[in-house]
């Protein structure tokens, strides 16, 4: 079948020519004329084309009077302008053909609105509905945009592996990946025998692709990865996914103060062009989710972001004249309500926080020279917090180390991250940014699980 998308007959001027479309039924009213109006929807749009439908169609009593929602359905006809408010064009059906039916006593998308908890039990359909058509689209703007940013600012693309042998974070927080038998477990010792497992190695699903960019930082210059990384954390919050998407550049020749104005470039081009690429999903969103979201991601869109060293976001936070549920310290980091705080009460736009505690970051983050603090950053955002995190890395092979062993970490899982600093090793630094969390805070949705086709969280690993 040729067809026409329905985003593009929405857009034609061709009036009065041959066109098909095809999709599924959102609606349908019959009139007492022998007219039927039918909504169709075929998800490459945010609005529907109207079809209208008479009696002289063959199959008008026995098949369009019988048209559910959910049914699919492709439609010859003719592109007309429309006479009604709100459309530009609609198609006069020369054919209707059924292609799906959709019994309407069991098609659970009967209603205009669902709850998203119930939408959750219904993955496979959820899709169909205005908001999750709506999320779908943002997601792929915002792919779009993410790889042309870094395309046209001179990044390589890195397929970074999802098995690995290292943990990049050092929080032990990581699925295991094995062939063995659980119920015959070889062990050594009293402990497992890894060597026969099949590569020979305890391994793990990724937790970040940042190590192996580093690799190839050091070696083209700038890449960046985009793909799924997991956390085995037994986390039911709305803002944690046990699968999620990253996205993470990393940069050669490059220092904290590069790596904050990247970030910041960065995020407001992916967010001006998703803006400019999804208008009705946005105006939906702000209709219907979220009303300040919009005027929310223009102000982030025109304000330059404020970087403030850790310790004196600190004292600023110690100032304040609120009370906060979890405790303010050097070595307590931030939480979600400081963040938010900070950007919405005292800052009022995006911040930068740089120069963290070093006992509160990671083990490749660069030391500064006063031995207390590393060269790290976080970007925040109002209403979600911290969106971006990242930092200058260690480029000092006798540093490096020290800290490895400092953590208590095993040296032999990282000595050919050690050895890059011993063959060439340059100043560089990286970022990641949560994909799946920027979707959330564009969309305003409120919980992670509703913007990810399908979430997988404690206990729920369906569809």
């Amino acid at each position: 079948m040729k067809r026409t998308q329905i985003k593009d007959a929405l857009q034609s001027t061709n009036y009065n020519n041959p066109i098909t479309i095809a999709g599924w039924v959102r609606t349908k009213r019959d009139s007492k004329g022998g007219f039927s109006f039918i909504e169709l929807n075929d998800g490459s749009s945010f609005q529907n084309i109207q079809v209208i439908a008479d009696e002289s169609i063959p199959n008008y009593t026995s098949d369009i009077l019988k048209l559910t929602a959910g049914c699919s359905i492709a439609v010859q006809g003719t592109l007309v302008e429309s006479p009604a408010q709100g459309q530009s064009v609609e198609v006069k059906a020369n054919s209707v053909s059924v292609i799906g039916l959709a019994d309407p006593e069991s098609y659970p998308l009967q209603k205009k609105r669902h709850s998203f908890e119930f939408l959750r039990q219904i993955a496979h359909l959820r899709p169909r509905t205005n908001t999750f058509g709506a999320i779908a689209r943002v997601r792929n703007a915002l792919s779009f945009a993410i790889h042309q940013f870094f395309q046209d600012n001179g990044f390589f693309y890195l397929h970074s592996p999802i098995i690995t042998g290292s943990d990049c974070e050092g929080a032990g927080e990581m699925f295991r990946v094995t062939t063995f038998d659980l119920n015959n477990i070889p062990r050594v010792d009293g402990a497992i025998d890894f060597s026969q497992d099949f590569f020979g190695k305890s391994t793990n699903l990724t937790v970040s692709g940042q190590l192996e960019a580093e690799i190839y930082a050091l070696a083209l210059g700038n890449v960046y990865t985009f793909g799924p990384t997991f956390r085995a954390e037994n986390s039911n919050t709305s803002r944690h996914l046990s699968e999620f998407w990253m996205v993470e550049p990393e940069m050669a020749f490059c220092d904290l103060q590069q790596d904050c104005e990247t970030a910041e470039k960065f995020l407001k081009f992916i967010i001006r062009e998703t803006m400019e690429k999804c208008p009705d999903e946005m105006a939906f969103f702000n209709k219907f989710i979220d009303n300040q979201i919009v005027e929310t991601l223009g102000h982030i869109l025109n304000s330059p972001f404020e970087i403030i060293p850790y310790k004196e976001a600190l004292a600023m936070l110690q100032k304040a004249n609120v009370t906060f549920e979890y405790p303010l310290g050097w070595e307590h980091g931030f939480q979600a309500e400081h963040e938010r705080y900070l950007t919405e009460e005292l800052v009022k736009k995006p911040v930068i926080i740089i120069d963290f505690p070093k006992e509160i970051k990671a083990f490749y983050m660069r030391r500064n020279d006063d031995g207390q603090t590393v060269a790290a950053m976080d970007i925040l955002f109002p209403h979600i917090g911290e969106i971006v995190g990242g930092s200058q890395r260690e480029e000092r092979y006798d540093v490096l180390k020290n800290r490895i062993l400092e953590l208590g970490l095993h040296i032999e899982d990282y000595w050919w991250y050690l050895e890059l600093r011993q063959f060439g090793s340059v100043e560089h630094a990286g970022f990641g940014l949560g994909f799946d969390r920027l979707v959330q805070f564009i969309s305003g949705m409120k919980n992670i699980r509703d913007i990810i086709p399908f979430p997988r969280t404690p206990q729920n690993a369906d569809f």
